[in-house]
């Protein structure tokens, strides 16, 4: 039986978000605390208890009756614990258990991020009525997950399609995750602003230093900045068509703070995919905006916690006139 209302939280490494999210996908209430990513797991845990007792003190907080989380991985579903790279207080903690008591013993789903950002994206963004797609999100660090056959993916854990860690530069930079290379150390916003500044890029009077910073700077002209989005691109594209190959997928959807930065970041992606994705059943592959925005994170972790095996919730059939479903 569909639940009218479920709770969801959206865990990163800059931010913790929650939501009160309906049947159809929209958000009543959200709330919001910064994540203390460098303190210790019990620290880190108390900011998502804050954020949990602001959706309590909401009208709609009686109708809940389960919650979705989508957390920076890498997550394990099976286990109920999280271990991301980017919040080191947290290392194999069990966020499952304590979320549970917090809310009181309610159901509780856990998936990564990059599988809830595709699962919101399936059901009602840019991949709605795909069969096979690769969904990512490209912020501080960079997730993914994957659609097949119709429905999405997340893997026994809950990290299927994990493409921030997919090696493509074999002698690169050592990542955080303990590999080289890897799409997130080249590709994340972080990684764009620091490749920038080591070639000589500097910020502007407002002494902003970010990759919106040197997004803008690209837009302008700025050969440096140009460069390091065109070496993020390239990185993406190797990852994307690597991927395509693998399981053909069909399209994939890009979302996060860094695809933000519009054609600087696409053009050069889908010029680089074409040095990647040369076989004949991969060049067809659409690269495409995500449409969910800044909530994705939460509508796909919502969708996840209303299956009761944990799988996320399937794309609803539209209707002719183009909504969803009942």
């Amino acid at each position: 039986m569909r639940n009218d209302v479920v709770a969801a939280l959206d865990i990163g490494g800059t931010k913790i978000a929650g939501g009160l999210v309906d049947s159809g996908g929209k958000l009543l209430v959200r709330a919001q605390r910064p994540t203390p990513a460098d303190e210790d797991g019990d620290t880190v845990m108390a900011a998502v208890a804050a954020v949990l007792q602001d959706l309590a003190s909401d009208v709609h907080w009686d109708q809940v009756s389960a919650v979705g989380i989508g957390s920076a991985g890498p997550v394990d579903a099976s286990a109920g614990t999280v271990s991301p790279v980017n919040v080191p207080g947290w290392r194999d903690y069990p966020l499952v258990d304590r979320v549970a008591a917090a809310v009181g013993g309610l159901p509780i789903t856990l998936i990564g991020d990059g599988v809830a950002m595709t699962a919101a994206e399936h059901w009602l963004g840019a991949a709605r009525g795909r069969a096979n797609a690769l969904c990512m999100v490209v912020s501080t660090g960079v997730g993914g997950g994957l659609v097949l056959n119709g429905r999405p993916h997340p893997g026994p854990t809950g990290n299927a399609g994990h493409i921030g860690h997919i090696s493509v530069d074999l002698d690169g930079d050592l990542c955080p995750c303990g590999a080289r290379g890897c799409v997130e150390r080249i590709a994340s916003g972080p990684n764009i602003a620091r490749r920038a500044h080591e070639g000589g890029w500097r910020p502007g009077p407002d002494g902003d230093s970010t990759a919106v910073a040197v997004a803008r700077s690209a837009r302008a002209g700025d050969p440096v900045a140009r460069a390091s989005f065109e070496r993020a691109a390239q990185a993406l594209a190797a990852g994307i068509a690597a991927t395509a190959t693998l399981v053909e997928i069909e399209i994939a959807v890009i979302g996060g703070g860094v695809a933000e930065a519009g054609e600087v970041l696409f053009s050069p992606l889908r010029r680089s995919l074409r040095d990647y994705a040369t076989l004949s059943f991969v060049q067809r592959l659409d690269v495409v905006p995500a449409q969910m925005g800044t909530d994705a994170g939460l509508v796909g972790a919502a969708a996840a916690a209303w299956t009761p095996s944990g799988a996320v919730r399937p794309a609803p059939v539209a209707s002719p006139a183009g909504s969803p479903a009942p």
